[in-house]
């Protein structure tokens, strides 16, 4: 449909006390061609009318009783703050004053009465196309606004499904399996959000903390495979998939990166000072590093592995309590035991 074909048929409101004039004005728009006019006579109703009508235009008379052309606009100012919506007022009070009054009030334009059939006209004719030239941009607009939610979206699931491959890799070399790092993560999410943290970092949370071990990547198969005990020139050695999986993580401009990079640095320091890489201690741990400390330990230790059986919770929780003050923040501790019946739910739903 052309502007043309859309000028005519676009909704004209026309708001005067006078039933004979809404009547002239109303002849003059059908025989330039306009197919939808509605006239009212009762300013009282405008509002109403507007809500039910949706006109593209309000030819509106200032001077009424009752509700004037002012209180009108005034009224009509909430309806029109979503959309533009076009007012031509009608009065026979040539005044600059009023004039100004008007414009202030909300109008579009000002026409005084008697007014020519060809101006009224002309002054009309460009009101509405240029109603309809804003609907278009908002339309336009609109559809841009979702193409590029939908192009954000596809990204941030290509680099959701990045990131999970890339954990994947780290932790099956390392002989685990690609529920862990699910378990792990959903443990770290339900974890944040019970400590208060917005649904904007909890999910940031659940994204970055898969990479936690990607380090593991650097480490020679004779270590991270090794079934016995390492030595401890051989441990010092694997201490340092925290590092290199800091120095894989650095450098992007990412808030996931960036949040990941943290906690596979510090998911492996202790409350107490004694952990590693860098011996931080209580709160110089970052607290995201803490939480996936908890978890990334309930998860280990709750998961059959080729070297050992699994724990049950009982046993897992009680060792995880034993480390109060020593690898755990106590507070942390405590409310992790608090939400044990959610993770239970997270781990029967993610089973190996």
């Amino acid at each position: 449909m052309n502007i043309q074909e859309q000028m005519k048929k676009a909704r004209i409101l026309i708001i005067d006390d006078q039933k004979l004039h809404t009547l002239f004005l109303e002849k003059i728009l059908k025989e330039a061609g306009y197919q939808q006019i509605k006239c009212l006579v009762d300013p009282m109703k405008a509002i109403a009318t507007a809500k039910e009508f949706q006109p593209d235009l309000i030819v509106l008379d200032l001077i009424m009783p009752q509700l004037d052309g002012f209180q009108v606009m005034q009224q009509m100012q909430q309806f029109r703050e979503s959309h533009y919506l076009p007012i031509l007022v009608l009065s026979s009070d040539k005044s600059s004053d009023t004039r100004l009054r008007a414009l202030q009030s909300g109008a579009t334009d000002l026409l005084n009465k008697p007014y020519e059939n060809v101006e009224i006209l002309f002054r009309i004719k460009n009101m509405v196309e240029m109603r309809i030239l804003h609907m278009q941009v908002e339309d336009q607009n609109r559809s841009l606004e979702l193409k590029v939610q939908d192009r954000t979206k596809e990204l941030r699931e290509s680099q959701l499904d990045i990131i999970r491959r890339l954990a994947q890799a780290a932790e099956f070399r390392d002989n685990e399996t690609g529920i862990h790092i699910i378990r792990m993560s959903q443990y770290c999410a339900k974890f944040a959000a019970a400590l208060g943290m917005d649904p904007q970092q909890c999910d940031l949370i659940l994204t970055a903390s898969p990479l936690h071990d990607i380090g593991k990547i650097g480490i020679p198969d004779s270590i991270l495979l090794k079934p016995d005990k390492l030595t401890p020139e051989e441990f010092e050695t694997m201490k340092t998939h925290t590092v290199i999986g800091a120095k894989l993580l650095a450098g992007s401009n990412s808030p996931i990166m960036k949040m990941a990079q943290q906690i596979a640095l510090t998911h492996h320091e202790k409350w107490d000072g004694t952990g590693y890489p860098h011996q931080l201690k209580g709160k110089q741990i970052p607290l995201v590093g803490q939480l996936c400390s908890i978890c990334d330990v309930f998860d280990a230790l709750t998961s059959a592995r080729p070297y050992k059986k699994a724990w049950s919770t009982d046993e897992a929780v009680s060792e995880i309590i034993k480390q109060k003050d020593r690898q755990f923040n106590p507070q942390l501790v405590d409310r992790f035991v608090s939400i044990l019946p959610e993770i239970e739910v997270i781990k029967a739903k993610n089973a190996d």
